[in-house]
């Protein structure tokens, strides 16, 4: 790797495995500090004792993004450790795909609340240290969901639009401080999302879905523009699947 991000600092959301995960490996190789989160301690403590064992700097804080109190510790966390933040990937998601009349109450809530307010959350705490520095990298990761409504989808595509209306504004509103916004669209990649929730892992196993990496390599795209340059967003489908 050539080292585009070396002494950069990084907070991932939902980095214990999937997208997050391959997007802490690719950053990590380019040379950037990381501060990772999610829920599950033990999958984050193997993560970075295995970035610490390559010459990483790394640490880890333990909860759920769409609390609060998570985000202001993660943040806390990467200030005291490492004294700024570059970029911010909001990654955490839930999906649960059902027709609109199966659909309960609860299960919008979960899917707005994970989706949404995470990434409303991390963003909000985030931004100020990065107007301080006069700079900064926020990315959400949002689906082709986000960009085309699809059946069995709705309260999901819903959350994914949300968060597309979201980076959009702070784009516009967060430009003239130095400060990009872009959003990375996926369409499906094999992942532990949704499995038992509409998905499962011997259809994940056998599909031609993206992996992991290739969207890895798009946040990276996305961390290392120029200064003078942003990418605002980038849509993703697999060479299997047409449009």
């Amino acid at each position: 790797m050539t080292g585009k991000l070396n002494g950069k600092v990084a907070i991932i959301t939902g980095a214990s495995s999937g997208i997050g995960e391959a997007a802490a490996r690719v950053l990590a190789a380019e040379g950037a500090n990381l501060v990772i989160t999610a829920r599950r301690e033990e999958k984050l403590s193997t993560l970075v004792n295995d970035f610490k064992s390559k010459g990483t700097k790394a640490i880890y804080v333990v909860g759920d993004a769409s609390k609060e109190e998570t985000a202001l510790q993660t943040v806390e966390a990467a200030m005291k450790e490492f004294g700024r933040i570059d970029i911010l990937i909001n990654n955490t998601g839930v999906g649960n795909y059902k027709e609109l009349v199966d659909t309960s109450a609860a299960e919008y809530d979960e899917m707005m609340i994970t989706n949404m307010r995470s990434t409303f959350l991390f963003t909000r705490f985030v931004v100020p240290s990065m107007i301080l520095q006069g700079s900064g990298n926020i990315l959400i990761i949002s689906s082709m969901a986000g960009i085309n409504g699809y059946p069995g989808q709705a309260v999901y595509c819903a959350t994914k639009f949300a968060q597309m209306g979201f980076a959009k504004s702070l784009d516009k509103e967060l430009r003239t401080k130095g400060i990009k916004v872009g959003v990375i669209c996926p369409g499906g990649v094999k992942t532990e999302f949704a499995i038992g929730r509409g998905r499962t892992k011997e259809g994940v196993a056998k599909s031609e879905m993206l992996e992991p990496s290739d969207v890895a390599a798009s946040i990276l795209l996305a961390c290392t523009q120029s200064s003078g340059s942003r990418i605002i967003e980038i849509q993703m489908r697999t060479m299997a699947e047409g449009l």
